[in-house]
C-alpha cells in the first residue's frame, strides 16, 4: 500500500461525515492506497470500481456520453458508492452511509482530484511490458 497517500483518503473521510472508506486505484483495478478497509476489502473494491468505470465508459462510447467518466454513483441498501476519475490512469472510489451529503462528498472528491494531480497520476505500464523502462 502506498502509505504516503493514505493521509489524503483519511482526510477526505474525516472531512465529510458518514464517509466509511476510500480507495485510490489504478484504472485497471489495482488498489494503490486506502483508508477504512482491510487489504482484501481494498483489493475487492478496487476491482469492482474499475469494472464500474469500464462499464460507464462503454455506455458513454456507445451512446455519445463524451470523453471519459466523471463520476458513477451506485445507491445500495445502506451504502452509497461514489467512483470518480481522480487523475490520468487513477480512480477514486468512496463508500459512504446513506446519510452522507452526496453533493459535499462529490465536491470534496473533485477537490482532492484537482488539488494534487501529481500525487494521483498512475504512469502507464505499457513501456514496462515491452521491456522499455
Amino acid at each position: 500500500m502506498a502509505d504516503d497517500l493514505t493521509w489524503l483518503l483519511r482526510r477526505l473521510a474525516e472531512t465529510v461525515p458518514h464517509t466509511r472508506s476510500a480507495v485510490l486505484l489504478s484504472a485497471d483495478g489495482i488498489a494503490k492506497s486506502w483508508h477504512g478497509l482491510d487489504t482484501d476489502g481494498a483489493d475487492q473494491l478496487a476491482a469492482m470500481a474499475s469494472g464500474l468505470c469500464s462499464l460507464a465508459q462503454g455506455v458513454g462510447t456507445r451512446f455519445g456520453g463524451g470523453e471519459g467518466v466523471r463520476q458513477v454513483v451506485a445507491e445500495l441498501g445502506e451504502v452509497i458508492l461514489f467512483v470518480t476519475a481522480a487523475s490520468v490512469g487513477t480512480v477514486l472510489a468512496v463508500l459512504s452511509d446513506r446519510e452522507v451529503e452526496a453533493g459535499i462528498l462529490s465536491y470534496e472528491m473533485g477537490r482532492l482530484s484537482t488539488q494534487i494531480p501529481a500525487y494521483l497520476a498512475t504512469p502507464s505500464r505499457f513501456g514496462v511490458a515491452n521491456g522499455n523502462r
